[in-house]
């Protein structure tokens, strides 16, 4: 009989003689086999676009219960709860029942359980409820009624920025004056009584046993961090943590996976650096370049097979991420075959731009390739304005995400109100709004002056008896002299438009917070206008459908309402189409004037391009209008986006369009 000796092996040894029911080297390339057999200590997985950083994650899971490990004993964190369910239920799929007893769940719903479970240590009662964003502004609102804020000399944020204000410091760990000084700079004279309000707030939260979104981090990370026993507990309930889209963490969250990694530092992360570009929801790109330093030693896995792209579109995306100043060095590549180069296409105009893009929709959809197959994204949702107008006219039908379409944005319906008023006089509606806008006028008020209007007692150039109405007529005495005014002599489109935006502007900076940014529409505004002779021609081409849901919740539809999607980039991320058009490529506008004032903010403009680029699976289209005016700048805006300097002629195909004669 031989004798039987023990002979000390490692976690890998150990793996070599179980048999797997899942053949791992076989269903998965050699980079994820390798980042799925990882088990014990950090690593981080720099997953680049298409390359199947999902399916990496769901293998890794099922492998950990195949090796034996309680799948309560592992953490899966995501940023939505579809996302944990579905990798769950892939998993179970792929293995058994057991992978659906993982932990699985988001930052918020996690923070959640823990402060419930362990809420007397965290120092709440376990009956706390959970502000949602409208009630944490209502309360902040009811708060800020009560500090006398004087009207007419300076003006003080809103409910929501100052929600926003608040959100920024917990989630980027700054305090409330770094916050103002870096997003807010008009408001820094307003510090001390913002302090005052928001410190009300928590203090309101806390006396009411209540927490808002934010308040679910950071109470968790204090529990975390001033409690030994309870960190130790938590550590030894959760051996193995996995977190996906590790680069649109904010630092919040990164302290907090610190904490839970504990002292074997057993931590996953999952992302793509490349494709950071959620800097203004507070996430942080630091997380994921430093996270290795983060731990005593940690594996880096990079996988870099794309199944999404033709190599062509890959190449420009390479070279597009390899002038990047901070990265992680990765070449895509695939074996997807055949595939042309991307294309670069220069338009003399706006109208041009948008013209070439209808006729090539259109002869795409010739070809084959159905409209749910071709999507066109934007840097900002005003910048598809005018192709909107195009599509309308061929009948193109298409679906917008990401942002409000041109006639249901806020202050763009305000402007229109006043064209309509001009076109037609007896346009209630229009009135009604317009004279809603105006200071110290009410529902009252409103209804009074359109009867009067209707029973032609007010018009334009006979508006004497606004005054039986209310005393301090200044705001509509300029409303109707600026409407008569415009209505009575032949001004053109362009010229209305301008005024009515100048007489607009004081309201706008009255009304929103964020005015500067509704300005860039209103100049599209003028610029769209400046193309019709007659506003009744401009009013019908404006008379546009209606906004959508936002895209990531957009459900499968038959395939008798095929649409073309219109979408932010933002709102892209994640998924593909066969051929992408991305427009105003146009330094000046992606990136944006603002954007190259710092390098961070430049930066994130380039994985944004990048994050565009890898949408496409087989035609990739670039385009930008030359000779832009920018009123914000008083500069012509007529070069290409810096991203594509120095690409050449091998990765991109440059054309530029002619009338056909």
């Amino acid at each position: 009989m031989k004798k039987i000796v023990l002979k000390k092996t490692t976690t890998e040894g150990v793996r070599k003689r179980i048999g797997y029911k899942i053949d791992y080297s076989g269903e998965l390339n050699t980079q994820q086999y390798e980042a799925v057999m990882h088990t014990d200590g950090a690593a981080l997985v720099i997953a680049g676009a298409g390359t199947g950083k999902t399916r990496t994650l769901i293998y890794r899971l099922a492998r950990l219960i195949e090796d034996g490990i309680e799948p309560e004993s592992v953490l899966l964190l995501t940023f939505t709860r579809k996302a944990a369910s579905e990798m769950l239920r892939r998993a179970a799929g792929l293995l058994d029942g057991r992978c659906e007893k993982v932990s699985g769940g988001t930052f918020h719903s996690f923070a959640m359980l823990i402060l419930r479970r362990y809420s007397e240590a965290a120092g709440f009662a376990g009956t706390f409820n959970v502000l949602d964003q409208t009630d944490s502004e209502d309360s902040i609102n009811l708060i800020r009624s009560r500090y006398k804020l004087e009207k007419g000399k300076r003006r003080f944020p809103q409910k929501s920025t100052l929600h926003r204000i608040l959100s920024l410091s917990v989630n980027k760990r700054m305090t409330i004056e770094e916050i103002l000084q870096k997003e807010y700079p008009f408001f820094t004279d307003e510090a001390e009584k913002i302090i005052a309000i928001l410190d009300e707030y928590n203090a309101f939260k806390k006396k009411s046993n209540l927490m808002d979104y934010d308040d679910l981090l950071l109470n968790l990370l204090n529990l975390l961090k001033s409690n030994q026993t309870v960190l130790k507990e938590i550590n030894g309930i959760y051996k193995y943590v996995m977190v996906d889209e590790y680069q649109d963490t904010n630092r919040l969250q990164h302290e907090i996976v610190l904490q839970l990694a504990g002292a074997k530092e057993n931590v996953v992360a999952v992302g793509d650096d490349a494709q950071s570009i959620y800097a203004f929801r507070g996430a942080d790109f630091q997380n994921i370049m430093f996270f290795p330093e983060s731990f005593s030693s940690c594996k880096i896995f990079k996988i870099e097979e794309n199944y999404r792209s033709t190599q062509p579109v890959l190449n420009l995306t390479n070279a597009i991420m390899e002038r990047a100043v901070y990265k992680y060095q990765k070449e895509l590549f695939t074996r997807i075959t055949g595939g042309e180069p991307p294309k670069l296409v220069v338009a003399e105009t706006e109208r041009q731009q948008s013209e070439f893009i209808t006729q090539h929709i259109m002869q795409l959809r010739e070809e084959g390739i159905p409209l749910e197959e071709i999507a066109v994204l934007f840097r900002s949702t005003f910048l598809s304005f005018d192709l909107e107008i195009e599509l309308n006219k061929s009948n193109i039908p298409y679906k917008k995400f990401g942002g409000m379409k041109f006639i249901e944005t806020a202050h763009i319906k305000d402007l229109i109100s006043y064209l309509r008023i001009i076109y037609n006089p007896l346009d209630a509606v229009s009135w009604q709004r317009a004279l809603l806008l105006l200071d110290g006028i009410g529902p009252g008020a409103a209804s009074k002056i359109i009867d009067m209007v209707m029973q032609g007692e007010i018009s334009f150039g006979k508006f004497d008896a606004i005054s039986q109405i209310k005393r301090n007529t200044e705001g509509l005495t300029e409303l109707f002299s600026t409407l008569t005014e415009l209505s009575s002599r032949r001004y053109t489109v362009s010229e209305k438009a301008a005024s009515l935006s100048e007489f607009y502007k004081p309201l706008l900076t009255n009304r929103y917070d964020d005015w500067q940014k509704r300005w860039k529409d209103i100049e599209m505004f003028r610029t769209i206008a400046a193309r019709y002779e007659t506003l009744n021609t401009f009013l019908s081409d404006m008379a546009i459908d209606p906004p959508l849901e936002s895209l990531s919740e957009l459900t499968p539809e038959s395939k008798e309402e095929e649409f073309l999607t219109l979408s932010t980039i933002h709102s892209a991320k994640g998924l593909e189409w066969k051929a992408v058009f991305i427009l105003w490529a146009l330094e000046g506008r992606f990136p944006s004037a603002k954007a190259v004032e710092s390098i961070d903010t430049l930066e994130e403009e380039r994985r944004l391009f990048y994050v565009a680029a890898t949408r496409a699976k087989t035609e990739l289209i670039i385009s930008f209008p030359t000779n832009i005016y920018d009123r914000e700048s008083g500069f012509v805006l007529s070069k290409p986006t810096r991203f594509l300097d120095g690409i050449g002629d091998d990765l991109i195909d440059k054309y530029l369009l002619t009338e056909e004669e």
